[in-house]
């Protein structure tokens, strides 16, 4: 008896000591183009003193370079020393870990490869989050949709407004949303085509179609969008309302009764311009501006885009853009959302940013200086997206995260009106940075929902107005904010699901489809971290993990003011975005078509998943051997011999 007591208060002493400090570095898992910047963060639980550190080859277990540079960079939570460890001037390509302290990093490549098949790779949740024909279910869901709402003489028609895809998790529809994605997704095309592959059919299935998957994608988004705009004047802009969050189920299993009868049908919001609610709850719309915006610069610019592919459909879209930017200029002002049984909406603010980048896209369209003239004065209205240097906003309060505009207008052959709006951008990224050098991470994002979203925002700005000016000034944060959304964060997680699959990313994210066993929410971009204040005023957010595993909350790590959850119930922090994922397509091809300049090499038809070529060009009849290596890499000497 006396023994156990012994060993119960030896194992009582035990529990009450503190922690063993520990220390970390965390890294872009994905890994690094040869000639990019590279920084990774060191952080230690105790105080100390980082003199030199070294980076080690993965395979021979050999320093090939020692570094004296570290940069402290104080206090993060409860991490009471960080540090930058800058090591860009390294180019040499191979896989390898940092050593810096009592700390080792996980493994990451460095080639001009890594970023190949990114963009597409994303493209697997936009598919899943089709809605009409799901591809991923391979079944239908919402085929009733829908029954007009708020139309002056139309109210309780059906209208067929099939197809576009879910917003999140839940299953509403938004043309605020699905017009941004849309868009995002045509620039992302435009600018880096070769970056795009082609593996699914129009439907989502797999097998090539002859025509890139991001079109496909665009196609799929701008049908939907089309009927949305069934005829001049009539802009819908929303799909259901929040009603539907009547628990997880699958998209094809949803009965959820808007009283039409359970799942045969759901609400079509019409924009009339002012103040819409069903319920206990009323939004703050002011007018249709917002909305008719980005009915215009989709039409406009998707018009150029599906033309070679769709030219019926392309002159049918094209033709209704002024058509809906001419009801942007009749009634100014912004459409927000609905809601029926909570207060959470997108509640959009502003709306002169979506009638410049309409207008700029008629412009483009057209020729027509008064397009041009009309976007000026629209971009000097909001010369910089308000949440930029921001602490904070309200959900979506000024949306888009980045003024496409302003960029257009930035790149016009006019001197003047080039340098405004150059300015501008510099401006909203000035501000940012100012916030960023307060962080160990350079990131100086506002942590409100979808925090995520406003880092590809910003990181979208970044490099355009780069590659626009050739100015470096702003490149560190740049870089800072890519390796973010990879892993080197507070958490040393990705925030792309299964990217990349050998590293640590979203296990539970908010996803209907994991909580039925079905699948996962691959490709998709989680919401990210939230100011703690956030999370804890949210109704129904939890850190209940699936069935029988505990939701990871890396609380050790989790800064003062912010928190990030790995849960399937948090949906604040873990729930992927339709509109954030699209929105990062346009940099992941970026990078892919970087990466392809500094190796040399034309663009190939190779398909790559996770950097990693998993299908020869199919245009060509030949076989390929692939030595593999398994997640030990057992053998990999006698390979690399």
């Amino acid at each position: 008896m006396k023994t156990y007591y012994r060993l119960l208060t030896l194992i009582s002493v035990f529990i009450t000591l503190p922690c063993k400090a520990e220390e970390w570095i965390r890294i872009n898992q994905l890994g690094y183009l040869p000639q990019s910047i590279k920084v990774a963060v060191f952080m230690s639980e105790a105080e100390t003193h980082v003199k030199e550190y070294a980076l080690v080859d993965a395979f021979t277990g050999e320093t090939v370079r020692t570094f004296t540079t570290p940069k402290a960079t104080g206090k993060l939570g409860g991490m009471n020393s960080t540090y930058r460890l800058d090591f860009s001037n390294f180019q040499t390509p191979g896989t390898y870990y940092l050593k810096a302290g009592k700390a080792v990093s996980p493994r990451f490549p460095i080639n001009a490869q890594v970023y190949n098949g990114t963009a597409d790779f994303l493209l697997h949740y936009m598919r899943q989050q089709r809605c009409g024909y799901n591809p991923f279910l391979k079944d239908s869901c919402h085929v009733h949709d829908g029954y007009i709402v708020y139309h002056p003489t139309k109210t309780g028609q059906h209208i067929d407004v099939r197809g576009g895809w879910h917003d999140a998790t839940d299953y509403l529809q938004y043309t605020t949303t699905s017009a941004n994605a849309i868009y995002q997704m045509m620039f992302a095309y435009q600018e880096n085509p070769e970056a795009f592959g082609d593996a699914y059919d129009a439907n989502g299935l797999p097998g090539a179609n002859g025509i890139p998957d991001i079109v496909d994608e665009i196609k799929w988004g701008l049908d939907w969008l089309n009927r949305m705009n069934p005829a001049p004047g009539e802009l819908y802009n929303q799909i259901a309302d929040d009603r539907d969050h009547a628990g997880m189920r699958l998209p094809n299993k949803d009965e959820v009764d808007y009283g039409y009868g359970p799942g045969k049908g759901r609400p079509v919001y019409f924009c009339n311009g002012k103040p819409q609610v069903r319920g206990k709850f009323i939004n703050a719309t002011t007018g249709v501006a917002s909305t008719a915006g980005k009915f215009a610069s989709c039409f406009a610019l998707g018009a150029k885009i599906l033309k070679d592919f769709y030219p019926e459909f392309a002159a049918e879209i094209g033709e209704k853009a002024d058509a809906a930017y001419q009801e942007g200029i009749k009634q100014p002002g912004a459409c927000q959302t609905a809601s029926v049984k909570s207060p959470y909406i997108y509640e959009e603010d502003n709306w002169v940013d979506d009638m410049e980048l309409g207008a700029m896209e008629l412009y483009k369209a057209t020729g027509n200086p008064e397009y041009l003239s009309q976007a000026i004065e629209y971009g000097r209205r909001e010369p910089v997206t308000p949440w930029m240097g921001a602490d904070s906003a309200r959900h979506y309060q000024w949306y888009p995260f980045m003024n496409m505009g302003h960029y257009h207008l930035a790149t016009v052959n006019n001197r003047h009106i080039s340098k405004e709006f150059t300015r501008n951008m510099r401006t909203g990224i000035a501000r940012t940075y100012e916030k960023a050098v307060e962080s160990p991470f350079l990131h100086g994002i506002p942590y409100i929902w979808c925090s995520n979203n406003l880092t590809t925002a910003m990181l979208t700005q970044c490099r355009l107005y780069r590659e626009t000016t050739g100015d470096e000034t702003y490149a560190e944060m740049e870089a800072s904010l890519r390796d973010w959304l990879f892993g080197c964060n507070p958490w040393g997680t990705s925030m792309i699901v299964e990217l990349p699959l050998y590293g640590d990313y979203p296990s539970q994210p908010h996803s209907s489809l994991l909580n039925a066993g079905v699948g996962n929410t691959t490709g998709g971009l989680v919401d990210g971290p939230v100011y703690r204040s956030i999370f804890e005023s949210l109704r129904g957010v939890n850190m209940t993990g699936i069935p029988g595993i505990p939701g990871q909350d890396y609380e050790r790590f989790q800064p003062d003011l912010m928190v990030y959850h790995d849960a399937i119930h948090d949906y604040s922090t873990n729930e992927p975005t339709m509109d954030g994922t699209a929105c990062l397509t346009y940099y992941l091809s970026a990078m892919q078509k970087e990466g392809m300049k500094q190796a040399c090499i034309p663009a190939d038809k190779n398909i790559y998943v996770n950097g990693g070529i998993i299908r020869t060009d199919p245009s060509k009849k030949q076989i390929s051997l692939v030595f593999t290596a398994a997640d030990k890499a057992d053998g990999a000497d006698a390979i690399i011999s």
